[in-house]
């Protein structure tokens, strides 16, 4: 049985829906065009991808992806880089949705005195200019002997995104309605019983969508990252940066390179893209 048409759709012309859906594909591939472009210049030689008119017929060739990976005579592979960059976004991720969940549970269903203020001091924290904290964290690093390891990267990206999290995770909750909570506590669920049993599956998109939010924050992270770090916790934009001098021909590698660097996130993203979507709009329709 054929859907009915609703009446904004009976009511829109055939060609002001061609014309959208155009414009729409137009949109997309101008967004979309840099990124091929950089995946498809990693296909080339340094010679090809350094030419005043850009090539696009040209002999494809695996080196430059091959070199990023395994590394050339002199300079490091991208394999060491990523898995540091994975290890340190992850571990930082996990802890922030265990330090944010109870938190925000606390300001949003069980709200707490001067919950506000609490509010506004976590995110107050994300208004300090972090190069006016970095020698006193350099400085305190240096002392607890933790300068370059991926342990301090971990510590200051969860304090990093904790203020997000905290904020995202109790818009979610509010959504949760109080008698689905009272009714387990009737059932005689404790807090952890309530939370891992119903609060959790009700937010899960919300949740979702926060964590991809840390992992991206962490993942593009540069700053701490590059004056914190030289080899034991550097990541990915550090290696990145290393190929972006005045001379030498590097666009080829560094194509390659980034195109490599943004796989993880597009994967997470696809994957997640479902409950992200959810997650992002929860709340957006009362």
């Amino acid at each position: 049985m054929k859907t009915p048409l609703t009446l904004a759709e009976r009511r829109t012309p055939l060609s002001v829906k061609l014309g959208l859906g155009l414009l729409t594909w137009f949109i997309v591939l101008v967004f979309f065009f840099p990124v091929l472009w950089m995946a498809l210049t990693g296909f080339k030689s340094e010679t090809a991808a350094n030419t005043p008119t850009p090539k696009f017929v040209f002999s494809p060739t695996l080196y430059e992806y091959q070199s990023v990976w395994y590394g050339t005579a002199g300079t490091a592979g991208l394999r060491g880089y990523l898995e540091h960059s994975i290890a340190i976004s992850a571990g930082s991720t996990v802890i922030v949705i265990a330090l944010a969940l109870p938190a925000a549970y606390a300001l949003a269903i069980r709200p707490i005195r001067k919950w506000r203020d609490v509010l506004f001091f976590f995110i107050s924290t994300k208004m300090l200019p972090i190069v006016g904290a970095i020698i006193p964290l350099f400085i305190i690093a240096r002392d607890l002997n933790i300068l370059d390891t991926q342990r301090l990267l971990i510590l200051l990206y969860t304090a990093m995104n904790l203020p997000i999290a905290v904020w995202m995770l109790r818009s979610f909750l509010l959504e949760v309605p109080l008698s689905v909570i009272e009714a387990a506590q009737v059932d005689g669920a404790r807090l952890p019983r309530q939370l891992r049993s119903v609060v959790i599956p009700l937010i899960m998109p919300g949740l979702a969508a926060a964590a991809l939010l840390c992992f991206i924050f962490s993942w593009n992270e540069f700053f701490l990252a590059v004056n914190l770090t030289t080899t034991n916790g550097a990541t990915v934009p550090i290696y990145l940066v290393g190929f972006v001098a005045p001379e030498g021909e590097f666009l080829a590698h560094l194509s390659a390179a980034a195109t490599v660097a943004c796989l993880p996130v597009l994967i997470a993203g696809w994957a997640a893209q479902d409950k992200l979507v959810r997650g992002l709009s929860m709340g957006a329709v009362k």
